[in-house]
């Protein structure tokens, strides 16, 4: 499993080789990208502002999240809902997420109307008013939407957790919604203050694919966005981590699950620059053990020993936050989370000892190609990778290359890889139903520790 659109798409994408691209930066520093994809008569936009949880303050958690619900909330000439309607009236979709690192808004609506929808993007990324109405009563959607996806959640509660000990740095520990401590101290002049730093043409990009001519569209964008002043940007945090091969952490925590759970992580690096080997080679590494059926993981835990109900690796090759090599999977009957543990270190340490066969690394790569075949149909998945690319300081013509470059990985590359994980710093959270016995251990120990700092 990868945690991004990037992770599952990067070799996968192929564009038509008919297709022109163009990109543009405007005088305010809006930057603007648009492929031509005439297969169907629709287009699909997206806007990415350069703004997520690893810019926020300690006491501001979720910020980026909540004011990517309250930018549906109206201007002077769009009120609050009617957005959603006119997009639904033109019979459109559209959607909004926010990460540690973007806020994107994006719809998928016929072609004729691509006009309506960038005047509507322009209008509410200088002229948002919401009311405090508005804002209270979005904060109790987010707090709900808080309780079903982390604290209630299983794997949301781990992935926190994991968060918290893997980093040092409070811009890579918090997770994107943010804590429920500060969802409640939170006020509508903080969202406001936030949306003036950072929503601005010159933090932001914007991506069109579609069934356009690309330099009618880029000068739509120029008519539409280029009155908007630019701003000056906020200073942003320094998310590089240090001590990355220090000892690790582990807990053991209850929660909300009727079977035990668990996550590994190591801190490893993201793609700084097109000629760095060790990304290439940790994401190859992650199709290996996890990429498909036949991977090593799931053949030898799941389907051969059956230790395990299920494994999934994840890895993000491009992002400018921190990055986490991880591994989650809960144990069947016959296994336990210690059991399956050692099973993982071990498998990582054979292949850094042995490494891989040529026909496992070829069967790995086969799978991708194979992937790049059914994502021709998808504009959603060009201009993710498109937004991506440019958001992290690529250009979108590095696709190719960065594809490429995979492509080219060895196996002795895919053994390095393995060999780099060993030497890092580890996380690892074992999550247990609350009544385990192994919870009460943890808790007994946590109150004999502070029974003992307090003598």
């Amino acid at each position: 499993m990868k945690h991004t659109l990037l992770a599952l798409t990067l070799l996968t994408l192929i564009t038509p080789t008919w297709a022109e691209t163009l990109k543009a930066k405007l005088d305010n520093g809006l930057t603007v990208i648009v492929r031509e994809d005439r297969r169907a008569p629709v287009v699909m936009s997206q806007i990415w502002y350069k703004i997520g949880s690893m810019d926020e303050k300690v006491g501001k958690s979720g910020l980026s999240h909540a004011l990517e619900h309250m930018m549906f909330k109206g201007t002077p000439t769009v009120p609050s809902g009617e957005f959603n309607r006119r997009i639904s009236a033109l019979g459109g979709s559209l959607n909004a997420y926010t990460s540690a690192t973007e806020t994107v808004y994006h719809e998928n609506i016929a072609k004729q109307h691509l006009p309506e929808i960038l005047k509507m993007e322009a209008d509410r990324m200088a002229n948002l008013n919401f009311s405090d109405k508005d804002f209270i009563n979005e904060m109790k959607v987010i707090r709900e939407e808080r309780r079903q996806n982390i604290d209630d959640n299983p794997s949301g509660n781990m992935y926190e957790q994991m968060l918290k000990l893997a980093y040092d740095k409070p811009a890579n520990q918090t997770a994107v919604i943010g804590h429920m401590t500060d969802l409640f101290k939170l006020k509508a002049h903080d969202l406001r203050d936030w949306y003036k730093k950072w929503y601005a043409p010159n933090n932001a990009t914007v991506v069109i694919v579609g069934d356009v001519n690309a330099q009618q569209t880029i000068d739509l964008v120029k008519q539409t966005f280029g009155h908007l002043p630019a701003k000056k940007l906020p200073k942003r945090n320094d998310s590089s981590e240090t001590n990355t091969q220090q000892k690790g952490a582990e807990v053991i925590m209850g929660g909300n699950t009727k079977q035990p759970m668990f996550l590994l992580a190591y801190r490893v690096p993201t793609l700084q620059k097109l000629d760095d080997k060790m990304p290439y080679a940790l994401d190859m590494l992650a199709n290996i053990l996890n990429g498909h059926s036949a991977a090593r993981l799931d053949k030898k835990f799941v389907r051969g020993m059956a230790l395990a109900l299920g494994l999934d690796v994840g890895y993000t090759m491009i992002d400018r936050q921190a990055q986490l090599f991880s591994v989650s999977g809960m144990p069947s009957e016959r296994g336990n989370l210690t059991l399956l543990r050692k099973g993982v270190e071990a498998e990582i340490a054979l292949i850094a000892r042995d490494g891989v066969s040529e026909e496992e690394l070829n069967r790995a790569k086969a799978i991708e190609k194979a992937n790049e075949i059914y994502s021709r149909d998808s504009m959603a998945a060009q201009a993710s990778l498109i937004g991506t690319l440019e958001i992290n300081g690529f250009h979108h013509d590095d696709e190719a290359e960065i594809r490429r470059r995979l492509d080219e990985v060895t196996a002795q590359d895919v053994q390095a890889a393995a060999q780099f994980l060993l030497k890092q710093r580890d996380v690892f959270v074992q999550l247990y139903p609350e009544n385990h016995p192994e919870v009460a251990k943890a808790k007994a120990k946590i109150k004999q520790k502070s029974h003992k700092k307090r003598k």
